[in-house]
């Protein structure tokens, strides 16, 4: 379901058996054909129900890391999201610019996960 609601995903080509243990990788293609991009995520940190980060490849514009922490509130499941980027030509730039890049997308993307979230319930 990764392509669904991460901005700018369009297709998973494959993933590693064991996701979302740490290590573990999603391989997916970002744009549109035929300007796709093919890279990986990894999974940095995992735990169930808590947290999972996750680093994310886009070469040649570089990485980042995505940080989606996870909290029980009014027997809901709040998420919160936190990218950073680490690599490329895009960590040169000013922080406020990058989260005027980063906050719309990231909103969007947790928008997408909630209507996905809410139809599995239904």
């Amino acid at each position: 379901m990764y392509a669904s609601w991460v901005v700018g995903a369009s297709h998973i080509r494959s993933v590693d058996s064991g996701w979302p243990a740490v290590g573990a990788r999603i391989h997916h293609s970002v744009g549109a054909w035929p300007l796709l991009i093919h890279d990986s995520t990894e999974v940095r940190e995992s735990r169930a129900g808590e947290v999972l980060e996750l680093e994310a490849r886009l070469w040649p514009a570089g990485s980042a890391l995505v940080r989606l922490e996870l909290a029980a509130v009014d027997g809901d499941t709040e998420v919160t999201m936190v990218e950073q980027v680490r690599r490329g030509p895009f960590s040169a730039l000013p922080d406020r610019l990058l989260d005027a890049l980063l906050v719309p997308r990231n909103r969007e993307a947790l928008a997408r996960l909630t209507d996905l979230a809410v139809r599995r319930s239904d």
